[in-house]
């Protein structure tokens, strides 16, 4: 079954929700069941006030570079801000955050270790920030499933055939 078809739709939403299938990378297209714990890490940046805007943007585009190393699961690693929260006193005057999922602990330090982020923290963050806060956690087996995300193009390519 292709599963961009609409015929597939309802089959993919049982099979996540019943933790049946996980995706493989983006661009393998298969899936396969994958028993194994998905470790989220969230990061926080607040640069200081003196930082132009066109370094945090370079900052960004950077990191949004790392989401192509192996140790980040399904290229999942996105990048986002400034904030929206509202009341804006609430971000505390945090400006960026950042949100990658990685297969196991053994993934996330590979991530953390790898001369990819080091270069991208190292020149661009280090020197220029005010404060980081880190959060890492293991997702809990009953709440796996919903980080299968579907890969929207598959399904847009597959709803315009019908």
């Amino acid at each position: 079954m292709d599963i961009g078809s609409p015929r597939a739709l309802p089959f993919l939403r049982l099979s996540l929700r019943n933790q049946q299938f996980r995706p493989n990378r983006p661009n393998g297209g298969s899936y396969r069941y994958s028993p194994t714990m998905t470790i989220v890490h969230m990061v926080l940046f607040k640069f200081r006030p003196d930082v132009t805007q066109e370094h945090k943007d370079t900052f960004v585009r950077e990191l949004k570079k790392l989401k192509d190393l192996d140790c980040v699961k399904g290229q999942r690693l996105v990048v986002g801000g400034p904030s929206i929260t509202d009341p804006i006193e609430r971000s505390k005057g945090f400006e960026i955050a950042l949100l990658s999922f990685h297969e196991n602990r053994e993934a996330l330090e590979a991530y953390q270790a790898s001369k990819e982020h080091h270069r991208v923290t190292s020149t661009y963050m280090f020197p220029y920030k005010e404060d980081l806060i880190r959060f890492d956690f293991e997702v809990a087996p009953e709440d796996e499933y919903m980080w299968d995300f579907l890969p929207i193009q598959g399904l847009t390519r597959g709803l315009a055939k019908e």
